[in-house]
């Protein structure tokens, strides 16, 4: 069969056997129903007006309180005229007006944590243009700094020695309100929840107690699921915030598809809310496709997605890239599964958007650096460099601390695969000095792994269109999801 795939801005073809099996987020399984447009504001206030554990909005709020609305940054959710964060946002504010909280009560705040602050242009894609002129003129916009210190409160550790930081906006408001997603996330199982606070308003250090090797390394993090000990520490670090804050954050998560629409929105106490929101997002994430094991798994990266453009042809970012598709569909593979993935891996490093990566490459190439991990001793070192914070505080870029996140995530393709050929690469010592074989067409990179890895007749899965649209998790038919 006759296959397209991404490769940088454009596709590459491949010919693979006829007996590859494909697989396409939303149409090969489809999703759950998703909530008619007309029908979106309906149910997203009635779960506002129904919250799971805590008291309404309506209850809540009063004249002279004050609100932080804390939104996803551009990465993930949805820009649509009826995405969640739109209708969910302008909802809130108007029963928050209700109830006789002033305007100038009220804060919207981009939780981008350690990714590049929200652009205007970014906040008016996000909240549309008349959430945006309502509040961006009178100042009430903002992003969260996690190097402004003079607006973050350090609250110690939790009781396993986590250091937590936060937004001081948000620890100073009387309501603080957490507007997530519940889709399928290679860190921890779901978006949303107390992950959304842990990782969107906090500080590098707080984000080095689980984005790192010792967390991401263990056995409970591949495959994906929602009982990791990261999942775990994020649940810690959102509660410890409420309980230093003295009160909790008041969620509205909605479960979405591959396409970002709405299946099913929840609201209230994130530790009653997250089971329940849980319980529908695994009918779309957790998919039991695979009668067999594949040994071979094949897939195309565009240039541009996710964390942006050059994400698929930077070194650091395109081992990201491989290693969630790992994370993602390890109960579907074989011990000796070989990736096979088109990226033009033409020496784009994109430095305005990760200044440090290009160096964080040129270390990586020398001084006994054999694999990635080897590179996480340096991490307090980037971490506190002043010209990298001074470029994600002020132009736009991912804080430093963020290039080792990707790396400690990166070294799992290699931990669980027996070889990952890039194909079409342009600059293909790049691919090589991240320890990948190359090959100039999938057929090359095919023929290579039966003869060294996979045998004449392999199990192959193919998964076009997995980075741009929604993934979700491939498990076994036969196996058991209860526990996921």
């Amino acid at each position: 069969m006759k296959l397209d795939f991404e490769y940088g801005n454009g596709i590459m073809s491949a010919h693979l056997p006829d007996t590859t099996d494909v697989f396409i987020p939303g149409e090969t399984v489809p999703d759950p129903p998703y909530i008619p447009e007309e029908q979106i504001a309906e149910k997203t206030k009635e779960s506002l007006c129904n919250p799971m554990g805590m008291k309404p909005l309506a209850e809540l709020a009063h004249k002279g309180s004050t609100a932080v609305i804390i939104i996803p940054d551009i990465v993930k959710g949805g820009c649509q005229p009826t995405s969640h964060r739109k209708t969910a946002v302008r909802l809130i504010v108007d029963e928050l007006y209700k109830a006789g909280v002033e305007k100038k009560d009220i804060l919207l705040l981009f939780s981008n944590g350690l990714h590049p602050r929200t652009t205007v242009n970014e906040a008016k894609q996000i909240l549309g243009e008349e959430l945006f002129d309502e509040f961006y003129w009178s100042h009430q916009i903002t992003s969260h700094d996690s190097e402004d210190y003079d607006h973050l409160v350090d609250l110690g550790c939790t009781k396993r020695g986590d250091r937590v930081l936060m937004n001081k906006y948000v620890f100073d408001c009387d309501i603080p309100i957490l507007i997530g997603h519940t889709q399928g996330n290679p860190y921890g199982g779901y978006s949303g929840g107390y992950k959304h606070c842990a990782t969107g308003i906090t500080h590098w250090r707080s984000i080095a107690s689980h984005h790192v090797p010792d967390v991401m390394h263990r056995a409970d993090f591949t495959p994906v699921s929602g009982h990791s000990l990261m999942r775990t520490k994020f649940d810690e670090i959102g509660m410890l915030m409420e309980e230093k804050m003295g009160h909790p954050f008041f969620c509205c998560d909605a479960v979405l598809d591959t396409y970002s629409r709405q299946i099913e929105i929840n609201s209230g106490y994130a530790a009653v809310m997250q089971p329940k929101s849980w319980a529908m997002a695994n009918k779309r994430t957790y998919v039991p496709f695979a009668e067999k094991k594949y040994d071979v798994m094949v897939f195309g990266m565009p240039q541009n997605f996710h964390y942006g453009d050059g994400m698929g042809t930077n070194p650091i970012q395109l081992m990201q890239a491989l290693s969630a598709q790992v994370i993602r569909h390890k109960r579907v593979m074989s011990d000796h599964c070989v990736i096979i993935c088109s990226s033009v891996c033409n020496g784009y490093f994109h430095d305005e958007r990760w200044p440090y990566l290009r160096e964080l490459y040129e270390m990586f190439q020398h001084d006994y650096m054999n694999v990635l991990p080897d590179m996480n001793r340096y991490g307090e070192y980037f971490a506190t460099n002043e010209e990298y914070i001074r470029k994600y505080r002020f132009a736009n870029a991912f804080h430093p601390f963020h290039g080792f996140s990707m790396m400690s995530c990166g070294h799992i393709a290699e931990m669980d695969t027996s070889a990952i050929y890039i194909v079409g690469a342009q600059e293909p010592g790049i691919a090589r000095g991240m320890g990948l074989k190359t090959r100039a067409t999938f057929e090359e990179a095919l023929e290579d792994a039966k003869k060294k890895y996979v045998g004449d007749n392999p199990n192959i899965l193919a998964l076009p269109k997995t980075f741009k649209l929604s993934a979700v998790h491939l498990c076994m038919k036969d196996d058991d999801l209860s526990g996921v």
